[in-house]
């Protein structure tokens, strides 16, 4: 059983940072796919960065040069520093991971960023 546990979102000003931090467990974390999808009222959920084992890191057109996807295999978690902060980033975010051609997600958390 794959478990998700996400922390780290919380209010903060224009500008401002934020790290999200998603502890996996129940799975072989080193061979799969890990990322961050966000969820803003009214809009679709969409893809913010995701790291891909022995491929590589993507990210979302609008979070280049301000947030930046990292993970550590020996704790399970993977990480999202969000740097220069907007309103517009504000939305739930949530972790996924991909084993064995299943999707597990986490609980999600908010980020609000005010103006």
């Amino acid at each position: 059983q794959v478990h998700l546990v996400e922390s780290g979102g919380g209010l903060v000003q224009a500008g401002g940072s934020l790290r999200l931090s998603c502890a996996a467990s129940g799975c072989m974390f080193s061979s799969n796919v890990m990322g961050w999808y966000r969820q803003a009222p009214g809009k679709q959920r969409e893809l913010v960065a995701r790291i891909i084992s022995g491929s590589g890191i993507n990210y979302a057109d609008s979070v280049k040069g301000r947030f930046t996807i990292s993970r550590d295999n020996a704790k399970n978690t993977v990480y999202l520093q969000m740097n220069s902060l907007k309103p517009e980033d504000t939305a739930v975010y949530y972790c996924y991971l991909v084993a064995m051609a299943t999707v597990y997600w986490g609980q999600g958390t908010q980020v609000t960023v005010s103006s």
